[in-house]
């Protein structure tokens, strides 16, 4: 019996990400604020106590490295980073630090903010103001590529100011999906994905990897190289200067039935004021065929970048910089209304997910982890590899804490008709509305958000995204349109699968009870 129980120990004992041992990260720095969540860890603000010098530190859990190749990839993030922390233009990492719950990278703190949020706040904008930015994005991409890395998940949310200055350089950052490869030597073979990881044959890499709207054709194709970072700068470049994407529909099947098939607005506002050099330079980013693509070279050498006088200097029109706010704005609205339905339901309506949410939790601990919830769905039946449970582990984990708690498996569970049903809208809806005026106010949201753990929101934006008659807060007739429409934050979500289906359908639900 001792000997199993070493065993299971043994067993249970986590991997380590670094090669070596480190000091404790407290011994050296204090850590104080949350800048902000992505999905694979935290940020904090954190302080070098030996000279008082401000950085970031990226805290990943251990808990959310589900397999070897997870290590893996945390290991290759810190690699790449060292490789490239030598360019103006991506940022430094200082020192990476490990102990039994975390892997920490401390990094150059950029405190001026993402791309978008600061030409939103600064108000005017021009066409030469975006031929610089773009510049040093590809920059950013051309030495990746020269270095042999492809970053993946080119976004603006992963471009920052260093600081609040006007002339504040902008730098890249986040390389968790980027990967090294061998530029010039692609192979045809597909690989299936049995984990999260960077799976390659040769350097044809077969991951579906990025965000929804910046993702290149060949990438949802499953066959890609390094071209695919200049499609994405190119989906940014559209961004910059009309401040709406160029693939666009509500769900994310239909975005990438868009990036496949759909053509380029050009003929609409702002495009008819637009100069004809950076439509030109647009059409060569996104060409669908990855070979007749410009390189990032190719990119820098363009009229619209090199020559001043292309790019007018002229501000484009107000109506950019409104749409860019919204678009960067989060919809983080409907997935704290789902939850606030989800646990309103009655003892009759969710016995049947209350019964199965205690059969997938089988250490009683009110909360289900990766393991349990793959155990849970072979039990019913389910074929479902590992990165498709891990897609939607990451769907229902709406405070990235790593599990699924009973609320959590309500929300991404139970049956449409019961959160598009109107007493449960109305419930959902007087939760936000805490005075009972019969609107959402940006203060209430600001609670509400509060209330779910979540930071780094701006409900003013949130509350434009929905606020159909632009009164400055949301009534129950916008709030129910915005529940039964399609997904408005899928833009902002990194993705690593292509994920069709919800828990429920997993599970084999197609009411409230299990089959």
């Amino acid at each position: 019996m001792k000997k199993s129980a070493s065993a299971s120990a043994s067993a249970s004992k986590p991997l380590s990400v670094l090669p070596y041992k480190t000091q404790n990260l407290r011994e050296l720095y204090l850590i104080s604020k949350k800048l902000g969540q992505g999905q694979f860890g935290t940020t904090y603000l954190c302080t070098e106590k030996s000279t008082g010098t401000q950085y970031a530190c990226k805290s990943i859990p251990k808990r959310k490295l589900l397999c070897r190749e997870d290590y893996e990839d945390a290991w290759r993030e810190i690699q790449i980073m060292h490789h490239l922390s030598e360019h103006p233009n991506v940022v430094r990492i200082k020192g990476t630090y490990e102990d039994y719950v975390f892997v920490h990278l401390v990094m150059e703190l950029c405190a001026g903010g993402e791309l978008f949020d600061r030409i939103v706040q600064k108000g005017h904008y021009s066409e030469r103001k975006a031929a610089q930015l773009l510049k040093t994005i590809v920059g950013v991409v051309e030495s990746c590529h020269s270095l042999g890395v492809m970053h993946r998940d080119l976004k603006p949310e992963n471009f920052l100011f260093s600081s609040a200055d006007e002339d504040a350089a902008l730098k890249a950052t986040d390389f968790g999906l980027s990967v090294f490869y061998k530029p010039g030597i692609f192979a045809a073979e597909d690989i299936k994905v049995t984990c999260l990881v960077d799976h390659k044959n040769g350097d044809t890499f077969t991951d579906v990897v990025g965000s929804p709207y910046y993702v290149a054709p060949e990438v949802l194709r499953k066959h890609y190289g390094p071209e695919s970072d200049v499609w994405s700068a190119g989906v940014i470049l559209y961004i910059l200067l009309s401040g709406v994407p160029p693939f666009w529909a509500e769900t994310e099947s239909g975005i990438f039935k868009q990036i496949l098939q759909g053509q380029i607005d050009f003929e609409s506002e702002p495009w008819p004021a637009i100069s004809e050099s950076a439509k030109d330079l647009i059409r060569k980013m996104l060409d669908r065929n990855p070979k007749k693509r410009l390189t990032a070279h190719d990119v820098l050498c363009h009229p619209w970048i090199v020559d001043d006088k292309v790019a007018p200097d002229k501000p484009l029109d107000s109506a950019v910089l409104s749409r860019m706010k919204q678009f960067s704005a989060m919809n983080k609205l409907k997935k704290m209304a789902l939850r606030v339905i989800a646990e309103s339901l009655s003892e009759e309506e969710i016995g049947g997910l209350k019964e199965l949410f205690k059969m997938i939790d089988t250490d009683n601990s009110g909360t289900i982890t990766f393991e349990e919830l793959k155990n849970g769905l072979e039990k019913v039946g389910s074929e479902l590899v590992e990165s498709e449970i891990k897609a939607l582990m990451d769907a229902a984990d709406i405070d990235n804490s790593g599990t699924i708690d009973y609320g959590e498996f309500l929300a991404a569970t139970m049956h449409l008709n019961k959160m598009e049903r109107e007493e449960n809208l109305k419930s959902a809806f007087s939760f936000f509305d805490k005075d009972g005026s019969g609107y959402i106010t940006i203060d209430e949201l600001q609670q509400a958000c509060k209330e779910f753990g979540l930071s780094e929101v701006h409900p003013a934006e949130m509350i434009k995204e929905i606020d159909q008659d632009n009164d400055g807060q949301i009534d129950f007739g916008e709030f129910a349109a915005m529940m039964r429409k399609g997904n408005g934050g899928i833009g902002r979500r990194t993705m690593r699968s292509n994920i069709n289906f919800s828990l429920g359908d997993a599970l084999g639900l197609t009411d409230n009870t299990p089959h």
